[in-house]
């Protein structure tokens, strides 16, 4: 494991360097999220009652600010495209030379990028959420904070599967970017980025629950507030941490049959 370690040093350290392209990045990001709260506000003042579904606008304008949160923790950046390139120019072969797994090796840095990310995110998303904090809900309990950070951890490492996985299809495709393009779009609806997924139809949110984009980031949140609980809650960590290995597993199987195919010239 040292070796693991140390790539995490010189993943930090490497990382560092992008820290003001991160802060500018985590700032101008809020500036669509300012947009999107405006429009529920304005949904919700037209709406008698003040419930949308079981959301209230305190609730709804949280869940927007929780997605940022998780999104700043466990969001893929580049680790696709750079396993693609490495793939594309050869440089995978020194992997296959050295006691090394390139998935971990890719993993530490992943781990790395979303550690300087998140600590360079913190100013700007802490003090948008304390101007909103009238409208913040925080977790009913401990243990429902425990729950969501055990539930975050899943959901990075289903992104960071999920995305490294789809960058192996360089193995077979001399491009990528359009299959990492179509996935996002599709994650970025399924998983509940654009609106909670229970304001859809129950038959079209039932058949989401049998797909892993509600708990890449629909479920976390929903613990965040509360709205996940019993054994409910439980289950859908158990769900969430079998789409995990069964991520990992279809990872290790592509690698496995992408290797078979690379093949590499010059040195």
């Amino acid at each position: 494991m040292e070796k693991y370690w140390h790539v995490l040093n010189i993943g930090l350290q490497n990382t560092l360097v992008y820290r003001m392209n991160f802060l500018f990045r985590a700032t101008f990001g809020l500036i669509p999220l300012i947009a999107v709260i405006s429009v529920w506000r304005t949904i919700y003042e037209g709406k008698a009652g003040g419930r949308i579904a079981s959301y209230e606008l305190t609730q709804m304008i949280s869940y927007y600010l929780v997605i940022t949160i998780v999104d700043a923790l466990t969001a893929v950046t580049e680790d696709d495209w750079q396993v693609a390139a490495d793939i594309k120019d050869g440089n995978i072969s020194q992997f296959l030379l050295k006691p090394m797994d390139y998935l971990t090796y890719r993993l530490c840095l992943f781990g790395a990028g979303r550690l300087v990310f998140a600590a360079v995110a913190l100013v700007p998303t802490c003090a948008f959420i304390w101007l909103l904090r009238d409208n913040f809900v925080l977790p009913p309990d401990a243990a429902t904070a425990a729950w969501f950070v055990v539930s975050l951890v899943l959901t990075a490492l289903m992104q960071f599967l999920l995305s490294f996985t789809l960058a192996l299809l360089a193995f077979w495709l001399l491009e990528v970017a359009t299959v990492i393009f179509i996935a996002f779009a599709f994650e970025y609806i399924a998983g509940g980025h654009l609106f909670p997924l229970d304001l859809l139809p129950p038959a079209v949110a039932g058949a989401l629950d049998y797909t892993p984009f509600p708990y890449m980031l629909f479920f976390p949140v929903s613990i965040w507030l509360g709205r996940v609980n019993g054994d409910a809650l439980w289950l859908g960590v158990l769900v969430q941490l079998l789409w995990v290995v069964a991520a990992y597993a279809l990872a290790r199987l592509v690698w496995s049959r992408g290797i078979r195919k690379y093949s590499a010239v010059g040195g």
